[in-house]
């Protein structure tokens, strides 16, 4: 089994080989990039616990549960930590990049925590709630900062942003794949040592956006205004069934994967690469699906993304009860695709329409109810594992699809252009 040193020595080489493209590129495209690998590396926090997942059941000696309880901490800390940023307009009156940077730190720390001997199921969920507290100051302050470069184009910028995001949620699963078998503790220790890497990379790099309007005075009720606009309410509401299926699909991804081989007598080749591939592929969808903003509009690519999902939804038992592991493996790459295509454009539409002043308070606010959601939708299906058959289980999310779909079709239909600039 390789040292640490040699996976921290790869680590810092690949980081600084990066570091060194970037300052070379022109500013536009230079700053895009920063964000996204900064976005990347900070992420990487949010399912560090998942992807270790079962070796933390090993060494705490935690039941199945623990995996529904431990992303819903995560989930509680996020929303916890948007809704104190926007009520406290955070992101609009302090530096974003300063924001993100001690975020990300602390957010490392906290995640280190893990590594703790005397954990126990409580201080894992504290400790996990604790890193998603500080995940509000790095997902919708990255999202903050790219609309202050990006005024046009924003749908494509926020692509690139998301999918840096989803790629960041499965690369723990990446890490724990590896043949050669890492400990679990380097896992946690690397992604710490990436989180604090692109905090870094953010604060020295990225100065303050030319479109930033920073806000004069503390405004609790400022970010709650925003929903007396027609389309942002489609928007928001449109991303809030959304989030009911997104999490607790990337959630149990892996548990169905493990329960498939079990019912059909079919060992799936290594899980943990597996489910990284499902979730991560949706970075790359994420990116096409804000490209095709440019020439379909916003709301009509996710109208589009969010149907197709749903409809995988609906179909879900089909799939899970046929017998060739390779459909199956086919038929979770594309909903992986199609279960985020949509999330950069949600957001995109939201700070279209929104004052400038409270536009990171109102992202991260739309953020926080979206999370909130997803600790439903996740601690629904944890209590269903023992009451119904994982066959059915992913029914649970097709109401999320639907409502979305209501929601958004006004600014999907085809004579309606507005929310899509």
């Amino acid at each position: 089994m390789p040292d640490f040193p040699t996976i921290t020595h790869f680590t810092g080489k690949t980081y600084l080989y990066f570091f060194d493209v970037v300052i070379s590129m022109p500013g536009r495209n230079q700053v895009l990039l920063i964000i996204v690998l900064a976005q990347f590396c900070c992420t990487s926090l949010w399912f560090a616990g998942n992807g270790v997942m079962a070796d933390l059941i090993r060494v705490f000696d935690l039941n199945l549960g623990a995996l529904g309880h431990l992303t819903s901490a995560v989930q509680f800390g996020f929303i916890s930590g948007t809704l104190i940023f926007a009520l406290f307009t955070i992101a609009d009156r302090v530096s974003p990049s300063k924001v993100f940077l001690w975020s990300a730190v602390a957010g490392a720390l906290c995640n280190l925590g893990i590594l703790w001997d005397g954990n126990d199921l409580v201080s894992l969920i504290i400790l996990r709630a604790a890193t998603g507290f500080f995940l509000a100051g790095i997902y919708p302050v990255g999202m903050k900062i790219a609309a202050d470069y990006y005024k046009q184009g924003l749908g494509k910028s926020l692509g690139y942003l998301v999918g840096a995001l989803v790629l960041g949620t499965a690369f723990p699963h990446l890490l724990q794949s590896f043949p050669t078998g890492y400990q679990w503790e380097y896992v946690i220790l690397v992604v710490s040592a990436l989180a604090i890497a692109g905090g870094i990379s953010m604060v020295l790099l990225v100065p303050d956006g030319p479109n930033r309007k920073p806000g004069k005075n503390m405004d609790l009720a400022a970010a709650f205004k925003v929903f007396g606009n027609a389309d942002f309410r489609a928007a928001a509401f449109g991303y809030f069934g959304h989030m009911w299926e997104l999490y607790a699909f990337w959630t149990f991804t892996p548990l169905l994967l493990h329960q498939y081989s079990r019912w059909h007598g079919e060992a799936l080749p290594n899980i943990s690469m597996w489910s990284f591939l499902i979730i991560g592929i949706g970075s790359l969808a994420c990116i096409a699906g804000g490209y095709l903003s440019v020439k379909w509009g916003e709301a009509r690519v996710a109208f589009i993304s969010l149907g197709l999902s749903g409809l995988c939804c609906l179909l879900s038992p089909l799939f899970f009860l046929q017998g060739s592991s390779f459909i199956l493996l086919l038929f979770l790459l594309f909903w992986g695709m199609v279960v985020v295509a949509d999330s950069p454009l949600f957001s995109t539409m939201v700070a279209h329409n929104t004052d400038p002043h409270i536009k990171g308070s109102a992202l991260t606010l739309v953020n926080c109810i979206g999370f909130s959601i997803t600790i439903i939708s996740i601690q629904l299906l944890t209590l269903l594992l023992s009451l119904t058959d994982l066959t059915f289980l992913f029914l649970i999310l097709l109401p999320g699809p639907i409502l979305g779909l209501w929601a958004l079709r006004g600014m999907a239909l085809p004579d309606r252009n507005r929310g899509q600039k």
